[in-house]
C-alpha cells in the first residue's frame, strides 16, 4: 500500500472531526498568508487540510498549493484539494473534494484511481441519497446555517437537515457553512462526523478548534 492510500485508510478508520478550509479568497481579504495557516494548523494537530481556491489556477496559485501541501506533507496532515482533480493529481495530494458544478464524481474517480480520498459536497437530502454519492468517501452537508463564505449560498439546512443527512448515509459526514465555536459540538451531536469552518478559524483561535479533535 502506498503513502496515499495509506492515508486514505487512515481517515476511513478514524474520520477527523474537525475539517478546516484554507480559502484563498477568505485569507486574501483578512490579509493572512496560506502557508502560515498551513503550518498553524499543522503545530495546532489537524489531521485533514484542505486548499481551496475558486479563481484562476496560475502559476503563482499552483506554488502555493504546493508549497501548503508540503506542509501538510512534513506534518503528516491529509492534503485535500478542492474541485480540480488534475490539480489535485499534480501534486500529488491526499485526496479531492469536489462539488455539485464539478466534474461526475463516477469520473473524477476513474481519474484519481482508488487510493485518493474522494469528498463531494451536497446541499439537500435529493443529493446527498444519489446514487452517484456511491463513488465518494465522505460527503459534506450544507450551509448548516448561514454563511458569507459563498457567493450565492444555497438554502440553510439547518440542524435537522444534519440528522437527516446521517440518516440517509454510512459514510463520514462533514457539515459546513456558518459553523462556530459556539455551535460546533451541537452540529456534530446532530450526526456529523466532522465539522467544517472557512471564516470562523484564525490562527488566534485554532488551539480551541483543534480541541475539539481531542
Amino acid at each position: 500500500m502506498d503513502a496515499t492510500a495509506t492515508v486514505r485508510a487512515s481517515m476511513l478508520a478514524r474520520f477527523p472531526r474537525v475539517y478546516p478550509i484554507i480559502d484563498t479568497t477568505h485569507l486574501e481579504r483578512v490579509g493572512a498568508d496560506a502557508v502560515r495557516m498551513a503550518e498553524s494548523l499543522a503545530e495546532a494537530g489537524a489531521r485533514i487540510a484542505q486548499y481551496r481556491h475558486k479563481g484562476a489556477f496560475t502559476r503563482a496559485k499552483y506554488a502555493q498549493a504546493e508549497a501548503v501541501g508540503a506542509v501538510c506533507r512534513r506534518a503528516g496532515v491529509c492534503y485535500i484539494l478542492n474541485d480540480r482533480a488534475d490539480i489535485a493529481m499534480a501534486l500529488g495530494a491526499d485526496g479531492v473534494h469536489v462539488g455539485q458544478e464539478d466534474l461526475p464524481l463516477e469520473l473524477v474517480r476513474q481519474l484519481i484511481g482508488q487510493d485518493m480520498l474522494l469528498g463531494y459536497s451536497t446541499h439537500s437530502a435529493t443529493q446527498l441519497a444519489a446514487d452517484e454519492c456511491r463513488w465518494a468517501d465522505y460527503l459534506a452537508i450544507g450551509p448548516v446555517f448561514g454563511t458569507s463564505s459563498k457567493q450565492n449560498p444555497d438554502p440553510a439546512v439547518g440542524l435537522e437537515g444534519v440528522r437527516t443527512a446521517r440518516s440517509l448515509t454510512g459514510k463520514p459526514l462533514v457539515a459546513i457553512g456558518g459553523i462556530a465555536l459556539g455551535t460546533a459540538e451541537q452540529v456534530i451531536s446532530s450526526g456529523a462526523d466532522a465539522v467544517s469552518m472557512i471564516s470562523s478559524v484564525s490562527l488566534q483561535n485554532l488551539e480551541r478548534w483543534m480541541a475539539i479533535e481531542r
